[in-house]
């Protein structure tokens, strides 16, 4: 059975979302500021590293590292410029 699980953080400020959908076929798709940027395939249980830009002037590139499990997906917000990885938490739809 499929199931898509949704996680939203800002940063610097624009809006960086990401959507897992779990199942026979797994995937993430990432859109900052409402505008897709990224996606991949997710195999297994191991995370999976998506570089996306955020449209700032000059462009930033961080890294969304989806998991879908072992136990619930999640998702951390990669940012270069700090090093330290952030939660993206869940958003309920």
């Amino acid at each position: 059975m499929s199931r898509r699980h949704h996680f939203h953080i800002d940063h610097l400020g624009h809006s960086v979302s990401a959507t897992v959908q779990t199942g026979h076929r797994s995937v993430v798709e990432i859109l900052v500021d409402g505008k897709e940027t990224g996606h991949a395939a997710i195999k297994g249980d191991q995370p999976v590293p998506v570089p996306v830009e955020l449209p700032t002037d000059p462009p930033t590139t961080v890294t969304v590292l989806a998991s879908t499990g072992p136990d619930e997906p999640r998702c951390l917000l990669l940012a270069t410029a700090d090093g330290e990885p952030q939660v993206m938490p869940p958003r309920p739809y």
